[in-house]
């Protein structure tokens, strides 16, 4: 396909997040919305009308449309296998939300139909381009706080707009929250620390229902680092907040919010380590809180001499908000899936591992909190 023609895509569902993500797919250069399908909802109708999209049509109808390249589906997770296998039939791209479908065995089919039709399978796994959290991965790569020991994920999410009827909280529609949600971060981790395997993870539901709304598990890196992740939705929208901790041998690194636009390093460091801090994160804030001299400079830590300057805060990511780096990955996304739609010798960031890899690990913690054995 030719640098300067258009990548033309249709829309399965176009709900709240479907809208969001649409306004942000039509902003990148060589991309045109033509087509929506498989929704009737208020929402999906003011995109239409917004769009420009005469008809909402029926999902066979919109992918066998001669003039669509790729369909992005944003319906319910338990419609994007018959969907995405119904545009991946039709030589199609496909481009699902998160995950990439319910179960590996799916997700084992979808990539195989796409491989033998020569079209990318993907899910939105959007946090990857988040700068913030590449600057972290070579923080880590590059060491000025020693090795990475342990990491945390916390997620105090509101469940305000969920009501009990809701698919999110049907786990036969959704796949629950490891699944529907967990995926993100399953594979930020696995950016940042390799290949995981979950060796613990409970559950616990609502008293009085059976509605699963509390979530967490171990996983353990290649680096033989563990990290606990915590999901429950039980907040009010206003309380809505998540929290990123990795713990180093010199410190450690907190990120605030989901899509992560904010960083506090607290750490001791010598003054070479506090420049490649500061290098890493240009126009962060610096703040040296405690000044050591002489013997004061020696300390042992894990049976190491360690020789340190300084205790320092660094800030960053302030000035930040959350949808404006929102949408900047999704753009980002779409660039990434685009090129390579030109030139599939293009090295995407996120591919049809990265939705396969982070369901492995959802689906191992489903069966564990749930005790099977």
């Amino acid at each position: 396909m030719g640098d300067d023609q258009a990548i033309r895509f249709g829309v399965i569902g176009c709900g709240g997040f479907g809208l969001f993500a649409l306004q942000h797919f039509v902003q990148v250069p060589g991309v045109e919305l033509v087509g929506m399908a498989g929704t009737h909802r208020d929402a999906a109708k003011r995109a239409a009308a917004r769009y420009n999209i005469p008809d909402i049509e029926d999902v066979e109808a919109l992918v066998a449309r001669d003039d669509i390249d790729l369909v992005y589906i944003s319906t319910p997770p338990f419609l994007y296998h018959p969907q995405a296998m119904l545009a991946l039939e039709a030589s199609k791209h496909v481009i699902c939300e998160k995950p990439l479908v319910l179960t590996v065995e799916q997700a084992d089919a979808m990539i195989a139909l796409a491989k033998a039709r020569n079209v990318l399978i993907v899910a939105n796994l959007m946090q990857r381009y988040n700068p913030l959290i590449d600057a972290v991965n070579r923080l880590i790569e590059s060491k000025p706080l020693g090795e990475v020991l342990h990491g945390y994920f916390e997620n105090y999410a509101a469940d305000e707009h969920l009501p009990a009827e809701h698919w999110f909280w049907d786990r036969a529609k959704s796949g629950g929250i490891f699944i529907e949600h967990g995926v993100h971060f399953f594979d930020l981790f696995e950016g940042w620390l390799g290949p995981g395997r979950v060796v613990a993870a409970q559950q616990a539901v609502r008293p009085g229902t059976d509605l699963q709304e509390q979530v967490q598990c171990t996983v353990r890196y290649d680096r033989d680092v563990l990290v606990n992740m915590y999901h429950g939705f039980h907040q009010p929208s206003r309380m809505d907040r998540q929290k990123f901790r990795l713990l180093f041998e010199r410190g450690e690194v907190t990120l605030y919010e989901w899509v992560p636009t904010r960083l506090r390093i607290h750490a001791v460091a010598d003054e070479a380590q506090t420049r490649t801090l500061c290098e890493l994160f240009p126009g962060a804030r610096l703040d040296v809180t405690q000044l050591y001299q002489g013997q004061e400079r020696r300390c042992r830590a894990r049976q190491e001499n360690l020789e340190v300057w300084q205790r320092l805060e660094l800030t960053a990511g302030h000035e930040t908000v959350k949808y404006d780096r929102y949408g900047q990955l999704l753009r980002a996304m779409m660039r990434d899936q685009v090129a390579w739609i030109r030139d599939s010798d293009h090295q995407r960031k996120v591919t049809e591992h990265n939705g396969r890899a982070s369901l492995v690990m959802a689906a191992e913690a489903n069966r564990l909190a749930s005790g099977c054995p």
